[in-house]
């Protein structure tokens, strides 16, 4: 296992390490995950979204990790804290929260679980002042799960994708937000 960041009760959410991408094209790089997310990736893709999350904690302590069912040690999703990445988004400076769970994962609660964790641990650790996520609007799973985060909807930070038919849209939510709610 790699190095463990946080740990909720199901999930272990770790460093990216060398000999994940394989696991992660098997399990997350597929037609339903990546549905809303530009579709399936070349492995070239993979490896330099996994390269650049491991170059996000070298520099800013923070990035993107594996989540690991903790009971099982099996993968079972991608999520984490990075600077907006979207070359199309206004807002490069704020800081994005993100995930995915492989598809027999899916309506467990293991996002919700996930970023529960990432959220405190990108205010309480790392003094963000506001999170950012970013979805398009067909993927109403991703942007329901936001609101159940209490984050809200920042129609004037939405932005056209060429890639994506559906407009890329984002919530928020800010640090006395987040405190308030617990």
């Amino acid at each position: 296992m790699g190095e463990t960041v946080l740990v909720t009760p199901r999930l272990a959410l770790r460093h990216i390490r060398a000999d994940d991408l394989e696991e992660h094209l098997a399990l997350l790089n597929t037609p339903a995950v990546m549905e809303h997310l530009g579709g399936v990736q070349p492995r070239e893709v993979i490896a330099a979204k996994h390269d650049a999350a491991r170059a996000s904690f070298a520099a800013h302590g923070f990035g993107f990790m594996m989540m690991e069912e903790r009971a099982s040690g099996e993968l079972v999703g991608h999520c984490g804290l990075r600077h907006v990445a979207h070359p199309r988004a206004r807002n490069p400076e704020d800081h994005e929260i993100g995930w995915l769970v492989r598809q027999d994962r899916w309506r467990q609660g293991y996002a919700e679980e996930a970023m529960r964790a990432v959220i405190g641990w990108g205010f309480a650790v790392h003094s963000a002042p506001l999170l950012v996520a970013l979805t398009c609007e067909a993927n109403v799973g991703s942007w329901r799960l936001m609101e159940k985060l209490g984050m809200e909807r920042r129609a004037e930070l939405d932005f056209a994708d060429p890639a994506d038919p559906a407009p890329i849209i984002q919530y928020a939510i800010t640090c006395d937000q987040w405190e308030a709610l617990q």
